[in-house]
């Protein structure tokens, strides 16, 4: 198993690198006969592509996807949808310093120790610019469940210590009026300020990203290894840079008796609380998925450090080449496209055992 591969009925086979000639991928279990709105799938990616804000990195990509197969008259086919993204502005000259240094928390040494053999070009497979492809099978998936009236709520709760202390759902478009991609704009304005300092710094910093989705039946999840809110898990520590995957109350629940922590029903078999996140023994209950991904500081920094090279000899290593000081806003999307993934493809499980 080469692991580049996510999903069960709906799936996504990625590849590519980051300085390659493209990145791609196969999206493989889509329903027949289905509409799909192709300029919904360019907005998504349009959403996570590079420079689009002065607080991200300015590679410059148009992140244009070509869909080669498995829609046809607008419609899908049931076949496979087959899509390629050219890399249109790779600098690999930028990357000669790390041909053999290891760059401190990058996948350098765990690719070359696993590998013998790695492309250093950005990083080469392990680059985030792996996750535009995921961002193709997610709007895809997106728009299937709008037809289900199933709505996602995707946005940036903290930046550093700055947070905004909510976890309501708030539409796209109050979401996506400023480059921070949260719904709160004088939190969103220090946010910037506090992303824009640390890029001064040569330095760069970490957040997280909260995802409200109304609208999800109850009944989603096949227990025991593969709860909703385990795969959800799987889905989003797959991202580069997540560290930490909570849903619901989360780790907060640590502090709270049973007494609070419970989610007492209402008549209409809803709850009037939410602490579960919509999702117990592993089986969504109708009520909204609400969690939470962090994401730590980016590892490249315009700095110089000590490290090793690929003979284990003591060195120094500086960052070059362009880079975010927050990968958080521009994660947003990718966040969203891994959660709308994992619902379909749940629901499509579901008609196997439930009809």
């Amino acid at each position: 198993m080469s692991g580049n591969t996510f999903g069960k009925i709906f799936t996504l086979t990625s590849f590519g690198e980051s300085h390659g000639e493209a990145i791609g991928g196969i999206i493989d279990g889509v329903p027949a006969n289905f509409p799909i709105d192709t300029t919904k799938i360019q907005r998504e990616l349009d959403r996570r592509r590079p420079g689009q804000s002065n607080l991200v990195t300015q590679r410059k990509e148009s992140d244009t996807v070509q869909l080669l197969s498995g829609i046809f008259e607008g419609k899908t086919t049931g076949s496979p949808i087959g899509f390629i993204i050219q890399n249109e502005n790779q600098k690999s000259a930028d990357y000669q310093h790390v041909k053999e240094a290891f760059r401190p928390s990058h996948a350098d040494f765990s690719y070359h120790q696993k590998y013998g053999h790695r492309d250093y070009r950005g990083g080469g497979r392990s680059s985030a610019r792996e996750t535009a492809c995921r961002v193709v099978a997610g709007a895809i998936a997106k728009q299937f469940l709008e037809s289900l009236n199933i709505q996602f709520s995707t946005y940036v709760d903290q930046i550093g210590v700055v947070r905004f202390e909510n976890d309501s759902f708030f539409e796209t478009k109050l979401i996506e009026r400023n480059v921070v991609r949260c719904p709160d704009e004088k939190t969103a304005t220090e946010m910037a300020e506090l992303i824009l300092e640390t890029r001064k710094k040569d330095d760069t910093i970490g957040g997280s990203i909260r995802c409200v989705i109304q609208g999800v039946p109850a009944g989603l999840g096949e227990p025991v290894f593969d709860k909703l809110h385990a795969d959800l898990g799987k889905a989003m520590l797959s991202i580069n840079a997540v560290k930490g995957f909570e849903i619901g109350s989360g780790f907060d629940s640590i502090a709270m008796n049973g007494s609070r922590h419970n989610d007492l029903f209402s008549s209409d078999g809803s709850t009037k609380t939410n602490h579960s996140g919509g999702i117990q023994g592993g089986i969504s209950n109708g009520m909204p998925l609400s969690f939470r991904v962090a994401f730590k500081p980016v590892a490249t920094i315009m700095q110089t450090q000590p490290t090793i090279d690929e003979a284990g000899n003591e060195t120094e290593i500086e960052g070059k080449g362009r880079h975010d000081a927050c990968v958080v806003p521009r994660a947003v999307p990718i966040v969203e496209a891994m959660a709308a993934m994992v619902i379909l493809d749940f629901y499509l499980r579901n008609k196997s055992v439930h009809l």
